[in-house]
Formats: structure tokens, sequence, C-alpha cells
């Protein structure tokens, strides 16, 4: 004899709602999320995408409460509907609560950069980032960055600028990020400059790298900016980033052979006098 399918009688609107609210979100949800991350549409319509799925879980929450309730004293079914809808809509509100939570702590800033005086501006990038975010907006930025992050500082390397260009070249390369420009010490320059872009770990937003190298000394000095592309606090990223590719950088410039000295050209030869003829 078959088996009949178990058919849950009566069960309780509420506990249906919040699991049909919850898939939806996730749903919703997980739309937006690669909606954010390809770049589909603007950050505006991606992110209200991303707060109605939001929302979506938060109603199938308190639907979820309200099945508990009618399910306690009606004494109807659908409890395992409602711990659905519950636990999906929970799990969807985890990171973005983790989120809201760095926040609070962090500053609401999204450039950053090791020199706030002089910061290495964009030139390749700048016509990909929105005109009101291709200069370091300095001021107030500048002073919530060296409250939040002091250890955010120039490097020093004992390494002419075109060694430690190659070194910087080969750490950025290493990561596989796409190079934009690549500009070496040479002719009336001695700076060097690299431009390059990475991206973020979850959403992968674009957050746009400068680095800049100029002669101290016998050595170089390399400064780092990262820039968010979305206009909104980077939640810590673009710091935590140039931290990385500073020890990065430290730990390949110790590993680098020490640079051999240029030959000097050969001197030209003086010619003899000539001794007078008697």
């Amino acid at each position: 004899m078959a088996r009949r399918p178990y058919i849950e009688e009566n069960p309780s609107p509420w506990a249906v709602w919040s699991s049909r609210l919850a898939l939806f979100g996730l749903a919703v949800g997980l739309l937006s999320g690669i909606i954010l991350a390809t770049g589909f549409l603007e950050f505006g319509p991606a992110l209200a995408t991303l707060v109605a799925a939001l929302a979506f879980a938060a109603v199938a929450i308190l639907f979820a409460f309200a099945a508990f309730v009618s399910i306690w004293r009606q004494g109807v079914s659908g409890l395992g509907r409602a711990l659905r809808g519950l636990f999906l809509s929970l799990l969807l509100l985890a990171y973005p609560a983790y989120l809201a939570q760095r926040a609070y702590k962090l500053p609401a800033i999204n450039d950053i950069s090791t020199d706030t005086t002089n910061p290495p501006r964009f030139v390749a990038l700048a016509p990909q980032r929105p005109a009101d975010h291709i200069d370091y907006p300095g001021g107030t930025t500048a002073g919530r960055q060296r409250a939040a992050y002091p250890d955010i500082n120039p490097l020093q390397i004992d390494l002419p600028v075109r060694n430690a260009y190659a070194v910087v070249l080969g750490v950025v390369q290493g990561h596989k990020w796409p190079i934009a420009n690549a500009q070496p010490p040479g002719g009336t320059r001695r700076d060097a400059v690299i431009e390059t872009t990475a991206r973020s770990m979850v959403l992968g937003f674009r957050e746009d790298i400068v680095i800049r190298i100029t002669p101290a000394g016998s050595g170089s000095r390399i400064d780092l900016r990262s820039a968010s592309r979305v206009p909104a606090p980077d939640l810590g990223t673009n710091a935590a980033r140039l931290r990385g590719l500073l020890d990065d950088i430290d730990e390949a410039a110790s590993n680098a052979p020490e640079p051999r000295p240029e030959p000097k050209p050969p001197e030209e030869k003086k010619p003899a006098p000539r001794r007078p003829r008697r």
C-alpha cells in the first residue's frame, strides 16, 4: 500500500507567511548581492534591493513570533514553517547586523592615505571614479583617519626608486589586481606610480589603489592610497588593505637582492702634452 504524503492540516497563516517571506527575502538578498558584486545596476537601486530583502526578513520574524503565539493558544500546526521562517530571516540579517556593529565603531570614511597632506593622485583611474570622489577629501576625513588608524604611515625602504618600483609591482601582480597605470622612474621623472583596483571580499565593491614611490636619501619612500568607488563608509576595508600592502611590500623589500651600484662611465683619457721642438 502506497504511503500518502503528509499534509499539514490547518497550519497557522502566520507560520505560512513567515516561511514565504523569509524565502522570498533570501532570494532577493542573494539577487542584490549579485547585482552589487557585478555592478549591473547603480549603487542606489542595488542598495534599495538589499534593504527590501532585509525588510522582508524583519517582517518574517514578526510573523514567526505571531505564529508561535497562535500555535500555543489555538493548538494549530505550522511550528516547522514558523521555525524555518525565523531561522532563514536571522541568517539573512546576521551579516548586515555585523556590518552595522562595525559601522558604529569605525569612522564614516572611505578614502585612506598614508600621506594626508599630499596624498597620491588618481590619474588613469580618475575617469572610472565618481566625479566628486577623485581628490582626497582631506579636512575632516584626514582627522578621522588619524584618530582611527594612527598606524597608517608611509613606508621607508633601503632600496633606490627603480628597485623599489620593481618590488612593489611584483607585490601588486601577486595579488592579481588589474593594473591601470605603471610608470617607472626614467628621464626627468624621479618618482614612480602604480594604479590598480581591488575588490572587497563579500560584495565585491571596487576599491582603487594608487602607490607613489619617491626618493628618500639613499632609499625610497612609499605612499599608498585606497579609496572606495561606492559613496558609503568602507567599514575599515581600505585601512585593512593598506596595512596588508605595507606589510607585503616591507617583507618583499627585505628579501630583495641588494642593488648593484651603477657602473661609472669610463673616464676620457687626456692626450699627453706634446714636447716643444727644439
